[in-house]
């Protein structure tokens, strides 16, 4: 698959996707939008890639927002249209992936680009990294999952205090407040990025998935998270991955996922 403002690349089980617009600091349009789903929807689909890593082109920006200029003459509709379709195509797409994302954030995630990276499961920052969602300077609210993924992330009062002031906190605060899980020197990111998939990549794949559905089970209104659980845990059993991780354990030796 051909992109136009994306890079992608495979080595081995690990599928890296690349936001490549480093004149427009990686911003988010339609099109880019778009490109996301159809990258990381073929990266889930490949039964060979068990992590993807989602990073941003040059050392500025990892995404430093919305293309404003696609919108800003929107009226109501289109404006709550804009939001719905962006969130189902990518950024609950990203999140309920049964396939690991890690975003490793390069530099400016401003509005969109911090819900992006909210929306991976790992999230790591270089350490020139500034995050923050700046839509009330512009009359707007966060349109794609901001105001929901980020008191998730950090607790409801420090979401109020970036919201509402619009400002942007760096690495060392992101850390602090559990937005992100790890900083890095700038140089150091990737090879981090891809330390932490090849730890994930020993692991069955089978049950990740499992996890990541129970998981994100507990976040959604109306469902019971422990059930959830409770089911994946019970079906875990019925899969080769359980029989060859619990052979492997009696038998002291580094199992061999049969879904990896």
């Amino acid at each position: 698959m051909n992109f136009e403002n994306l890079i992608y690349e495979v080595d081995d089980q690990l599928a890296v996707i690349t936001i490549n617009r480093p004149k427009k600091l990686n911003a988010l349009n339609r099109d880019t939008i778009q490109e996301l789903h159809d990258a990381f929807a073929e990266a889930d689909a490949d039964e060979d890639i068990g992590v993807i890593i989602l990073t941003g082109s040059g050392e500025k920006a990892f995404v430093a927002g919305a293309d404003i200029s696609e919108f800003s003459d929107f009226e109501e509709e289109e404006g709550a249209l804009l939001a719905r379709k962006g969130q189902k195509l990518l950024f609950d797409f990203i999140e309920n992936l049964s396939t690991p994302v890690i975003a490793a954030i390069n530099g400016f995630a401003l509005g969109g680009g911090l819900e992006l990276a909210m929306a991976a499961h790992i999230r790591i920052a270089s350490d020139n990294a500034r995050m923050g969602l700046p839509e009330t300077s512009l009359g707007l609210i966060p349109g794609y999952g901001g105001t929901q993924r980020l008191p998730q992330l950090v607790g409801k009062g420090r979401a109020f205090e970036m919201i509402m002031t619009a400002s942007m906190i760096n690495a060392d605060q992101a850390l602090q407040y559990g937005l992100v899980n790890h900083v890095t020197m700038q140089e150091e990111l990737m090879s981090h990025a891809e330390k932490i998939a090849a730890k994930i990549l020993n692991n069955s794949g089978v049950a990740i998935a499992t996890a990541i559905h129970a998981v994100n089970a507990g976040f959604k209104t109306g469902v019971n998270g422990y059930d959830t659980e409770i089911e994946g845990f019970g079906a875990s059993f019925g899969t080769e991955d359980f029989k060859e991780g619990t052979s492997a354990f009696l038998e002291k030796r580094k199992p061999e996922f049969p879904g990896n």
